[in-house]
């Protein structure tokens, strides 16, 4: 190192300790928050999912994944709510219309950097980060299509608008995910599985007069599912381990 590169380095150290208060321990702040989330005595829910995953650690960070928090979940039942009940009034499918950006929001919340208190305690488990995200990606999109499901039947829509929206949610569920890993922001994630529905949707319309004819049309499940693939494998590879590392 060069005589100036030591006092460039030495000039940063000083300024790291100059903003740093001094009477703030950050390593008892750290301490404070990992009690703070692993303290808790696992619940029958925790106690069940630790059981199933055979990793108390992969539970206690499901049971923390905050799209599946009860706030976020009764929000969810909110909306899906709201939604059957513009469909029994109108006839139009509002719930298969929404369900999707719904369920796009939850994957994206499910991804932790800036939104999860356990994010960082997480990665320090022995379990890898891309399993958390699996477990966490997986519950989410279970409880969001059983949630659709039952406000579809509870709408009376037709079979086909009540089924075929499992398959765009997919992919919208897997641009969200895949905007979330790589920017490293849900918010991100939001925005663009969103967007990407609100544009399909509006394709259907002009390509075919109506708003349904994203969770309709049969020849759009091919294209579908490859944009999941495709969307999958960038998630993949954001969250791949860095060579070097284990």
């Amino acid at each position: 190192m060069t005589g100036g590169d030591e006092v460039t380095g030495d000039r940063e150290d000083s300024v790291g300790r100059a903003s740093r208060p001094r009477d703030v321990d950050l390593g008892r702040v750290w301490i404070g928050v990992a009690a703070d989330v692993w303290r808790r005595r696992p619940g029958p829910l925790e106690r069940l999912a630790g059981q199933v995953l055979r990793s108390p650690g992969l539970a206690r960070a499901l049971v923390t994944t905050p799209s599946l928090l009860l706030g976020w979940v009764i929000a969810t039942v909110v909306v899906l709510g709201a939604g059957t009940l513009a469909t029994l009034g109108t006839g139009a499918p509002y719930v298969a219309l929404l369900a999707p950006a719904v369920a796009a929001a939850g994957i994206a919340y499910a991804y932790g950097p800036g939104i999860d208190p356990a994010w960082e305690l997480s990665c320090s488990m022995a379990v890898s980060d891309r399993m958390v995200l699996l477990v966490r990606t997986l519950a989410v999109f279970g409880l969001n299509a059983a949630l659709g499901l039952a406000a579809s039947a509870a709408s009376g829509a037709a079979m086909t608008v009540t089924f075929g929206w499992l398959v765009p949610m997919t992919a919208v569920c897997a641009l969200a995910l895949a905007a979330a890993t790589v920017a490293q922001s849900a918010n991100v994630g939001v925005a663009a599985g969103v967007a990407g529905w609100v544009i399909t949707l509006m394709s259907g319309q002009a390509a075919a007069g109506r708003l349904t004819a994203a969770v309709t049309d049969s020849a759009l499940m091919l294209p579908y599912l490859a944009f999941t693939a495709c969307c999958a494998a960038i998630v993949l590879f954001a969250t791949r381990t860095p060579r070097g590392t284990s």
